[in-house]
């Protein structure tokens, strides 16, 4: 049986530093709600000390969650730990997390110390807090650059005044792996009693390694993994709590795993992104919207004959319906067979042949052939003329004195115009209001990304949407001058690809 590795989650306090990223309570609330159902065992809900908000967030997030414990953040200070137990009196569980730099850096440069005051201080910290809660988590900030000899000594005399679990942060995210094992392994065998706390790994990814050290960590006696939704936290980030989870539960030969529910794990994706208006990079793994998609002819051909030849997970298994068949200038016939035969065409041998010429020539003057290209290639001219949407006309109106927009367009189904008007919050959103109303499916916008692609005020706007449709997904891209109109004409390209039809007239 695998022994459990506990999932601290710091999204809401270390991956909420990101500048921009400040969530208000009841959004934190949400996020925490689902990090319960999540299976995380630890959610670190903020640092009390530092704002009311932050106060108020731990007070409330310890009332609306009760299967995890709650933890707040503090320094090695007396206000803040007595400050943190106040915001945890509601908590089931309450933990308060207090430490101490313990690197040369942070002892003489930061802090003004001796090695000797350190120890004492962290001493203090953890025998006042332990009087308040039953839970206290020590950590030795910048333990990647301390000396391993010391951090032993601090260790010890921390667990001695009552710490339950001590973290050994990464800080900087300078460690490589072997480095970062060898310190945790230091402390497994040379803490005499180092079997009274679990030790705890908070990795940083400043060069690229806060997953690679985590997991050497764990192999090394961690268990206890901190880590963030979507890898966010500050300057580079933290550890992924996806890719800890999937790392480990695609290698049941180490004898370690989790009790996360993957499934959901698109989903508190999903939500993080969204509320911290922070998107994924495309090629994240597990949950970046490539992770699962594949545009290469001969990766299609393997996947479409057994998924497991080019994927180690099964995109069911976090919560993706399925992989993704990206239809490119580097795509074979398999793949384009197969997108043929889910639109309903059963090409033989030598009509597959010449489609596929047609469709070589095509991608090579588009970067991705959507739903409505194969069908002109194949000749479905009536379909054509029902999955051709375009933007005949747009107008918006907006202003500082009105509390919503108002947006009236013209759409041409085919040889067919249609208008309409919506109100929205915000021009944009007028806008996709109008279109759905004209369209007959159910569609959502999952993501909206904008970016400016030349300088000035008459900056250029490329926009790219991914919108739902049942169980099928579809990615728009459009730029202009007018971001409105570059996100409506982006929104109508994902519907021309999930090939939606116009709403019928009303008797």
């Amino acid at each position: 049986m695998a022994e459990k590795l506990y999932i601290f989650d710091t999204t809401l306090r270390d991956g909420e530093q990101v500048p921009g990223c400040q969530l208000n309570t009841t959004e934190k609330i949400e996020v925490a709600l689902l990090l319960d159902q999540l299976g995380v065992d630890v959610i670190e809900a903020g640092f009390p000390v530092s704002s009311p908000g932050d106060f108020n967030s731990v007070l409330e997030i310890s009332k609306a969650v009760t299967r995890p414990s709650i933890c707040a953040l503090t320094r090695a200070v007396k206000k803040d730990i007595d400050v943190a137990a106040e915001s945890l009196r509601l908590a089931k569980r309450g933990r308060i997390h207090t430490g101490i730099g313990v690197s040369p850096q942070h002892i003489f440069n930061k802090l003004r110390s001796t090695p000797e005051k350190i120890i004492a201080s962290a001493v203090e910290a953890v025998r006042h807090a332990r009087n308040l809660v039953g839970e206290v988590e020590f950590y030795a900030e910048d333990a990647g650059r301390a000396d391993n000899e010391f951090l032993a000594r601090v260790v010890e005399a921390v667990i001695d005044a009552g710490a339950t679990v001590v973290n050994i942060p990464d800080t900087t995210g300078y460690c490589f792996p072997e480095e970062y094992a060898a310190k945790i392994r230091y402390l497994v065998e040379n803490v005499p009693n180092m079997d009274r706390a679990i030790l705890a790994t908070h990795c940083h990814n400043d060069l690229g390694m806060a997953t690679a050290n985590t997991l050497a960590g764990v192999l090394a006696g961690a268990r206890q993994a901190e880590v963030t939704i979507n890898g966010i936290g500050e300057r580079a980030g933290n550890t992924s709590l996806e890719e800890i989870v999937m790392a480990l539960r695609t290698h049941p030969a180490y004898g370690v795993d989790t009790e996360i529910d993957a499934r959901l794990i698109t989903k508190a994706s999903h939500l993080v992104s969204s509320l911290m208006n922070m998107p994924v990079q495309p090629n994240k793994a597990i949950v970046g919207r490539n992770a699962f998609a594949h545009s290469s002819g001969i990766h299609q051909d393997g996947v479409l004959k057994q998924r497991d030849t080019y994927e180690i997970i099964d995109p069911q298994d976090v919560g993706i319906n399925e992989s993704s068949i990206a239809l490119t200038a580097r795509s074979g016939r398999a793949a384009l067979a197969h997108r043929l035969e889910l639109l309903g065409y059963k090409l033989e041998k030598e009509e597959l042949d010449a489609t596929y010429e047609k469709f070589l020539d095509l991608a090579d003057r588009k970067k991705e052939i959507h739903d409505y290209d194969l069908l002109y290639l194949v000749g479905d001219l009536e379909r054509i003329q029902n999955q051709t949407i375009k933007l005949k006309f747009l107008s918006v109106t907006t202003g500082t004195l009105q509390p919503t927009a108002t947006a009236t367009l013209v759409l041409k189904f085919g040889d067919r115009e249609r208008m309409a008007t919506a109100s929205g919050n915000g021009p944009l959103d007028a806008a996709i209001k109008a279109v759905k109303s004209l369209i007959n499916e159910t569609v959502v916008l999952q993501e909206f990304l904008m970016q400016a692609m030349t300088k000035g005020s008459d900056d250029v706007g490329r926009v790219h949407t991914q919108v739902k449709c049942g169980d099928n997904l579809a990615h728009g891209y459009s730029a202009n001058t007018d971001t409105v109109r570059a996100g409506v004409e982006s929104f109508l390209d994902a519907l021309r690809c999930l090939g939606v039809t116009e709403k019928p007239d009303k008797d």
